[in-house]
């Protein structure tokens, strides 16, 4: 059942008795007498439902606890550590002078209720609550969107280790499969030994023995396995080792993949998996140079104030996790249309299309062309009319499109055309001639090409509004907080929202937030 607030201190109220020593206008400050108004006890009454058995702590004590956790980037045991020892903790969350707290598992099972309840999110939903209140964002319609790498909470493991780990998943998951492994599986002792097969790593004949053993292994397993209903966990494992059966390897040269031999992969498989403990976290590149393995935070902040007005943390791999497919998910909360801005990652055909359909303005960096030739003609030196589907070049040939493609892209193909032509040095070096590949919305990129080049204005706010998201982004990984703490795509997005609620709360405060009369306002400092 759910604990009430009853006002009773173990030990003098440190509040009352020590608030000279709390930094005023701090976040401690803050909570330390608005904690009930910011966090009532209704609002955590779903995540108790049962009126029998003994009180819970106080939700409000441990939503408090969260919020400072995350501002901080502290564990629960470091957390808890803070509340028995710092004045700033206890006043923030009102506990007495001489209370110890509690144990570190109960910030655990505090997230586990909120993780099953119908608002997950609820802290940051409740902290934009108190953001609208203020109107500190009425009037200021600008929201801009980026993203950041988030390393993973585990070590990146090579194929050996992947393949040990997942074989010893399914046997202490899949019923039966202790029996299975015993019998079909000889290449390593997966019941005994967690970790790697003692060989002689530089031999390159006992390495290639060891992967043929492993692979044959997993292979076996998966085939001999019982037919029987599997639940959430054990169908997890199931298909964990198949997928790592495979992702690495390759049939051996002269194999056709049925003889048992195989070898590593020349290659990196795409939508890899990265950790059998993790397997949601996969490699992620930022760009050409930045490799990291983790998930990807997404961000949509308000430029003047900072503000985030959304997060989420989605997988780092896959189009359905790409900055564009997010960036309309982003603004969905938003009571009408923004100006949003955006860097080339967003600024995809389809995504602009969609957003300009929900009534946004875009001031979204176009995705740069690629030439054909260093220095040479892009697709923009071409006159492309999609309405009469011809494409004219620079020397003034002009050809049909073709037919739309799977991705509705169609191609002009110049061919002969290119063989004599006094520009071609400067168009293409391929012996078939040039094919220019106009996308399904070339109008709308061309249209944005142009504007983002040409506009004065465009380009004013682009240099002014944009980067203030850096420092969002600078504000979410301070202090350590680019290594996430938890397994999953799920639990991390639940972090993600508390540490965005807390920096939130942050600048509300730094604005002179307070609660007056039952009210939200903001009332700066006098200087």
């Amino acid at each position: 059942m759910q604990g009430e607030w009853a006002g009773e201190l173990i030990g003098p109220d440190v509040w009352q008795t020590c608030r000279e020593l709390i930094p005023a206008g701090s976040v401690f400050a803050f909570m330390a007498e608005h904690r009930q108004a910011l966090f009532p006890a209704e609002m955590f009454t779903d995540m108790y439902p049962s009126a029998n058995g003994r009180p819970s702590m106080p939700p409000q004590v441990l939503a408090a606890a969260l919020v400072l956790q995350a501002l901080s980037g502290v564990s629960d045991f470091e957390a808890v550590q803070q509340l028995r020892c710092d004045l700033r903790w206890k006043a923030a969350c009102g506990l007495g002078l001489y209370d110890s707290a509690f144990d570190p598992s109960l910030l655990t099972y505090f997230r586990r209720r909120l993780a099953r309840s119908t608002d997950p999110d609820r802290i940051f939903t409740r902290v934009k609550e108190v953001i609208a209140a203020t109107g500190v964002l009425k009037g200021r319609q600008r929201r801009a969107l980026d993203s950041t790498v988030l390393d993973d909470a585990v070590a990146t493991q090579d194929t050996i280790t992947q393949l040990i780990a997942a074989v010893r998943g399914v046997i202490r998951q899949v019923p039966g499969a202790d029996q299975v492994a015993a019998a079909q599986c000889t290449g390593h002792d997966y019941t005994g030994d967690p970790g790697k097969p003692r060989i002689a790593w530089n031999d390159e004949q006992a390495r290639e023995a060891l992967v043929d053993a492993l692979v044959g292994d997993a292979i076996r397993l998966l085939a001999h396995l019982p037919r029987q209903p599997l639940g959430e966990q054990a169908a997890t494992a199931v298909g964990l080792l198949a997928l790592v059966a495979y992702q690495d390897v390759e049939p051996a040269e002269g194999s056709d993949g049925t003889d048992g031999r195989w070898r590593i992969a020349r290659r990196t498989a795409h939508d890899r998996i990265v950790s059998c403990v993790d397997p949601e976290a996969r490699h992620v590149h930022k760009n050409r140079t930045q490799r990291q393995d983790g998930y990807k935070a997404h961000l949509a902040v308000e430029p003047e104030s900072g503000i985030y007005t959304a997060v989420a943390l989605r997988p780092g791999t896959g189009a359905g996790h790409h900055e564009a497919a997010v960036a309309e998910q982003l603004l969905n909360g938003e009571d009408g249309p923004v100006t949003v801005l955006a860097d080339a990652a967003y600024g995809t055909g389809q995504a602009r299309q969609r957003l300009r359909a929900a009534g946004h303005t875009l001031i979204v960096k176009p995705p740069p062309l690629r030439q054909a030739v260093p220095g040479g003609f892009t697709v923009d030196d071409f006159t492309v009319d999609t309405v009469a589907g011809t494409v004219t070049c620079p020397a003034g040939h002009a050809v049909v499109l073709g037919r739309p493609q799977v991705s509705g892209a169609r191609i002009a193909q110049f061919k002969k055309r290119c063989t004599a032509c006094p520009l071609r040095a400067r168009c293409t070096t391929a012996t078939t001639g040039r094919n220019v590949n106009v996308h399904l919305h070339h109008d709308l990129l061309a249209a944005a090409r142009r504007q983002a080049a040409t506009d004065p204005a465009w380009q004013a706010d682009y240099r002014r509004w944009r980067p203030p998201v850096e420092r969002g982004v600078a504000w979410l990984v301070a202090h350590g907080n680019r290594r996430l703490r938890y397994l999953g795509a799920i639990k991390n997005n639940a972090w993600l929202h508390t540490r965005a609620a807390a920096l939130n709360l942050r600048t509300l405060v730094n604005l002179g937030l307070t609660h007056t009369d039952g009210a939200w306002t903001l009332a700066p400092a006098v200087a």
